[in-house]
């Protein structure tokens, strides 16, 4: 069998669901969720070295990749909701959610509003909770965002705005393109009530160097998620994590499946 087979698209509520295999006898299942801006792609290294332990299905979140655009303008309950489903309708095995960033958002709505979906949760750089800035970096935000809506008054809609919008806006702002309506959602969404209501064994990682979702959200997350582990690793950021850091993730992983396991 190929180390990666496409299977048929699940069905869900109005599109369907770009799937991944990579095959194995071992009797735990990880379902791994990619960031944002991401793809199955950027996480199919780390489901590869997992392969004597675990068996992996890797998709690409509606609106990503080979999947199709949620039909309305999605937050992270819906697309738990919608994998939740795809969930259901597979055989069940003893199953860990692989999240990184944006798909550990979906992965705590998903572990909160369906506790029965998943048997633990294995969280890269989880981000869900809003940040926290000092007064100065706090001021200077609302001063660009106070500059950016007044200048947006004045600008008609066309491509005066659209360079406004390339000015004032972040990265993956700038990137999303039909996802935009999606990401200002998704990204003003604080997961507190969330996160405390998972009950499965949890492992959170994150890397010392990582700005986008910092080490201190992890020690908040930490504390609302009941029985929780926290580990930073030292040297790596928010993508670094994945590749350099690859090795110490599995490490972890290898050790959290052989617990659920």
């Amino acid at each position: 069998m190929q180390p990666l087979e496409k299977l048929q698209s699940a069905a869900l509520p109005a599109q369907s669901l770009a799937v991944y295999e990579v095959a194995s006898d071992a009797p735990v299942e990880l379902v791994w969720a990619h960031g944002w801006g991401h793809t199955h792609k950027n996480l199919l290294p780390l489901a590869e070295a997992m392969r004597q332990r675990a068996r992996s299905v890797l998709f690409d979140f509606p609106g990503f990749g080979a999947s199709p655009l949620p039909p309305a303008v999605w937050g992270t309950a819906d697309y738990a909701d919608a994998v939740a489903e795809w969930l259901a309708a597979r055989k069940r095995a003893r199953r860990i959610w692989v999240g990184h960033s944006f798909g550990c958002r979906v992965g705590l709505q998903l572990a909160g509003r369906h506790p029965e979906a998943v048997d633990g949760m294995f969280l890269i750089a989880a981000a869900g909770l809003p940040p926290q800035r000092s007064p100065g970096a706090a001021l200077r935000i609302a001063t660009r965002r106070w500059a950016y809506r007044l200048a947006r008054g004045l600008t008609l809609e066309g491509p005066a705005r659209e360079r406004l919008r390339e000015r004032f806006g972040s990265a993956d702002y700038r990137a999303a393109g039909a996802l935009r309506p999606i990401l200002v959602k998704t990204v003003g969404e604080d997961l507190s009530e969330a996160a405390r209501l998972v009950r499965c064994p949890v492992t959170l990682i994150y890397g010392d160097r990582d700005r986008e979702t910092p080490p201190e959200m992890g020690a908040r997350l930490n504390a609302l998620i009941p029985g929780s582990r926290l580990y930073v690793l030292r040297g790596f950021d928010h993508w670094s994590v994945l590749g350099d850091g690859r090795h110490q993730i599995v490490q972890r992983l290898a050790e959290f499946v052989e617990e659920i396991g």
